[in-house]
Parts: structure tokens; sequence; C-alpha cells
């Protein structure tokens, strides 16, 4: 089995769409996104298709690009069936699937999955203690795979630099990808999710922009005081801006090298539409067409 890492690219998509979306049009999307030049399709794991099967989906449909999946929920499946998933499809498809972890919410775990939900770095220590020992997989396994952790505050990612490949931010401005640059240090990967809202001009985009930063707000609050936004539930503009980049594809281009000086060695493109289950297929060509020509001497960062 290969250990090599996966090759993410400067530039990838975050396409939580799909999981509103017949496997067809899944399938589709995916093969879109590859040949527009996206190094990366990143998915959540929330209450749509389970993870493992959804990147299964997403590599038979592909050729090239990297599967991620950005957040599988760590109560969704025990660490000895994550483990025995994650070297399976990286016997099949070397080096294009990352395995990326998520402590899930409260009422998710409990009141969905029925588990009781622990302290977050504890247990996801504990999980990664057991992913390493899992004694299922493909006859040919090695050692575990890449995988990296969803993190937003100082523990998880701490976490992640000592036993993981790196960590992924959804949903955060600018500063919080240099304080998690300098938590991480320089070595770990630091993959970086912009919620975007793309449009002719910022006034156009400008109400969906606050609406998407209002559902983001949530479980960002504590994190968003400390980098000096005293009242986050006013939704100022400048708050709103910081978390969501809209406007035309130059306003979007900015932010995501605005990440890119700020640490982050890939940035995933979250792409917020008024028809949120379906696939956003011209926003993507349009950002593909100004964004990735324009980087390839940036790839390295993330490889």
């Amino acid at each position: 089995m290969s250990d090599q890492r996966p090759r993410l690219g400067t530039i990838g998509i975050w396409a939580g769409e799909l999981d509103g979306c017949p496997a067809a049009e899944v399938r589709e999307a995916a093969a879109v996104i590859e040949d527009l030049g996206f190094g990366t399709l990143w998915f959540p794991e929330v209450a749509g298709r389970e993870a493992m099967a959804q990147a299964g989906i997403l590599l038979s449909r592909t050729r090239r690009i990297v599967v991620a999946a950005g957040g599988a929920d760590i109560y969704a499946r025990d660490a000895v069936t994550t483990a025995a998933a994650q070297r399976t499809l990286e016997e099949a498809f070397p080096g294009r699937f990352l395995l990326g972890l998520w402590d899930s919410h409260p009422s998710l775990a409990e009141d969905v999955r029925g588990h009781r939900f622990g302290p977050r770095v504890p247990t996801m220590r504990a999980y990664l203690d057991a992913l390493d020992t899992a004694p299922f997989g493909p006859p040919a396994s090695g050692a575990s795979p890449p995988r990296v952790l969803a993190a937003l505050d100082h523990g998880m990612l701490a976490l992640a630099a000592e036993r993981t490949w790196g960590a992924t931010l959804l949903g955060m401005p600018v500063d919080h990808t240099r304080n998690a640059r300098a938590v991480l240090g320089p070595a770990p990967l630091l993959a970086v999710t912009q919620l975007c809202v793309l449009g002719p001009d910022r006034k156009s985009t400008a109400e969906l922009a606050r609406a998407t930063a209002a559902a983001a707000l949530p479980n960002r609050r504590a994190l968003l005081n400390g980098l000096g936004y005293e009242d986050p539930d006013s939704l100022g503009d400048g708050l709103v801006d910081a978390i969501v980049a809209h406007g035309t594809a130059e306003d979007i281009a900015r932010r995501v090298h605005e990440h890119l000086d700020a640490g982050a060695g890939h940035v995933s493109l979250h792409l917020v539409t008024s028809t949120p289950h379906s696939p956003p297929l011209r926003q993507w060509r349009e950002l593909a067409a100004h964004l990735l020509p324009v980087l390839p001497g940036r790839a390295a960062r993330a490889s």
C-alpha cells in the first residue's frame, strides 16, 4: 500500500451541496471539478451520505483529483471501521483519498447518533490511538495513511500538529489562519476552506453573504471574540466580509491570496448560492478561469 501523501494542489473545491443531489449529478459534478483543474474535492459528513461511501463514488468517477472527506464524523463509525475503510480506499486509489476527522456536535452525536458526546480533544486523541492500532484492512495494509483534523481552537490544532498530517479550517477570517499556522508550526498542512458568494459586484452578493455568515456564527463566537470582534451577533459589515469572501472573482481571488500569505498551504472554495441543492457549475468555471492559471508556482506549498 502506498503511504504517499496526497498532492492537494493549491486550490480546491468544498462541495457541500452534493449531499442534496442525486448520485448521477454527484458523479458529473466531480468530473467537472477535476476537468477544470482544481486539485482537491472536499466534502463534509453531517446528515447526508456516509463519508466513505461518498468518497468511493467520487473516486470512481475521477482519475487524478484528490478526494478529501473534510470532516468524517468520529461518532458515525468506530475507529476500526474507519481505519479499514481508509486503508481500502488507499489500496484502490493510491494517494487520492485524504481522511479528515471531525469531532461532531453534542446534539448530532447524542440525539441523532445515540452516543455520549465526550470532551473534544481527549475523545479525538483516543480515536487516533484506536486508528493507529486497528487490526483490519487489505492484506497489504501498512501504516495508517495520512489524515488531518478539522480544527478551529488551539487544543485541536495542537493535537493535529502532534498526531496528524495537519489541520483543516472552515469559515474563519484570515487572522485565524495566521494564528493557526503559529500553533501548527511550519511543517504541517494547513488547509483553509473559504466561504464565498460570487456575483457581478459586492452589492449584489451582500445579502447572501450576511445570511451565510449568520449560519456560520454559532460555532465561532468565542474564536471571533478572540480575534477582536467584540459583538459578533451584530454581524457588522466588517465581520461578514471577514467570514465570507463575496463579490467578483477578483474579490474572491484576493482572499485566497491573503490566506496563502497568512500561512495556508491549500485553500478550498465553498461557493454558496441561492440554489443550495444544485452544484454551482457556472461559478466553479468562472473561478477556475480566473484563479487556476495564475497559481502554479504555489503548488509546492500544498504538496
